[in-house]
Order: C-alpha cells, then structure tokens, then sequence
C-alpha cells in the first residue's frame, strides 16, 4: 500500500525589518555648505535703514556678516564704499557677488530670493509696494529727520519741526485706520512692507512722538515685535564688524 505523500511545509520567509522612512532633511540642512558666507551687511547700529534690513535677516532666520561705516568718519563717502553703494549711503547688502542698495529695494530682493514675507498674489505684491513706496515718502522722512534733529545731526528751527511733526502725525493716522480694518498693512500675514514700516515707526519716541494716541498701531507693534525671529537693533547690529 503506498504511503500518503507528505504535505509540503512551506517555509516561512525571515520576515525583512521594516525600511524606516527617510528622515526629511531640515532647510538647514538643504543649505550650501557656503550659505552662512552669502550675505554681508554694511551699515550703522544708528541707521534705521540699516536695522530694516538686519531685521528682514534676522526674521528669515539667516546668518550674514556685518560691517560697521562708521558715517561720523565719513566712511561711507570714501572711494571703496561708493565702489559698493554710488549713492554714499548705509545700507549696503552683499549678496554672493552682488550688491544691493536702497533698504526698500533691498527688501523686495530678500523676499523674492529667499520667499519669506513676500505677497502670494501679484495683487498683495503690488499693495506690498505701494506701501513700501508711501512708508519712504510719508512716514519715515518725518521721523527721521526729526530723529536726526534730536540727536544732533540736523539742525533747523521750529517752523521746519512743526512741519514735520504735522507730517508724521498725518501719516500714522493712515495707518490707525488701515489697521483698524486688517492686522498686517497688506496681506493676511506680514510682508516687507510691515517690516519696513516697522522699523521707522520703532524710532517715533526718539523723534518726540507719542504713539499712544493710535491704539490700533500700537497694537500691530507689538504683534509685530512677538514674530519669530524678532530682534531690536541693539541684538541685531553690532558697534562693530563680525564675520561669520
């Protein structure tokens, strides 16, 4: 009698160790080796101008070297600073082999570069500079001039104070009633166009003027001040130059 066939007994596999996902390489990681060496800032810790672009840096959380112009000295008049900005002004941003001037200028070219704080439609990109624009014009040539006076840098008399105390009165109360309406002046978020507004209304108690009497400014300043990455000119801008 034949003997039944023995059934198969099929051998299980040694099961293989489940691969791990591969773990996302941070942004930092995704850098350059030589992205910390990418940007330079001249300028002076005093500069308004400066600080405008020092905090678009430091709010997009990006190293850059930093040069003191000492402006008491002249040497942003000098031949190898005008090679680097024509009009002898501070700032200046290095950018690789590039330089860029004119701090609302230098705005545009951060966020359209780096994709930080830029408008996600061509309509919010275009209030962006028009706010941009109108800060330079109304806002910020007031407060500083009388900034400056303050500090002894310009002199002229009280008819020209007057003028622009008006000045910059009348154009923090457009801002009171934008931000009566929205929390950031051109979009749903902050964009260059806070930032640099930011960085001139900051200077109004040095320019002798009191903001209280805006509520709704006050109150996107401080929103502002609570943005990741958020720094004051003194933790920004250095009295000297530091290289990374």
């Amino acid at each position: 009698m034949a003997k039944p066939a023995r059934k198969a007994v099929a051998k299980k596999k040694a099961a293989k160790p489940a691969r791990k996902p591969a773990a996302k390489k941070s942004a930092a990681a995704k850098k350059p080796a030589g992205d910390r060496q990418r940007f330079t800032l001249y300028g002076s810790m005093t500069s308004g101008p400066t600080y405008t672009v020092g905090l678009m840096l430091a709010l997009c959380r990006h190293p850059f070297s930093y040069f003191h112009v000492n402006l008491r000295e002249g040497q942003h008049k000098q031949p190898d600073y005008l090679v680097k900005n024509r009009y002898g002004q501070v700032p200046t941003l290095r950018d690789g082999q590039s330089f860029y001037v004119q701090s609302a200028a230098i705005l545009e070219h951060l966020a359209e570069s780096l994709h930080r704080f830029d408008g996600k439609t061509a309509a919010e990109r275009q209030r962006v500079r028009e706010w941009l624009f109108w800060n330079w014009d109304k806002l910020a040539l007031p407060i500083f001039r009388l900034r400056a006076r303050a500090r002894g840098f310009r002199q002229f008399g009280d008819e020209v104070r007057v003028m622009y105390d008006t000045e910059a009165k009348a154009a923090l109360a457009v801002l009171e009633h934008e931000f009566s309406r929205s929390e950031w002046v051109a979009g749903r978020k902050p964009t260059i166009a806070d930032i640099g507004i930011y960085a001139v209304t900051r200077y109004s108690p040095e320019a002798g003027i009191d903001l209280s009497p805006y509520p709704h400014v006050v109150a996107w300043k401080k929103r502002f001040e609570g943005q990741p990455g958020f720094a004051t000119p003194e933790q920004i801008l250095p009295m000297e130059s530091r290289l990374l």
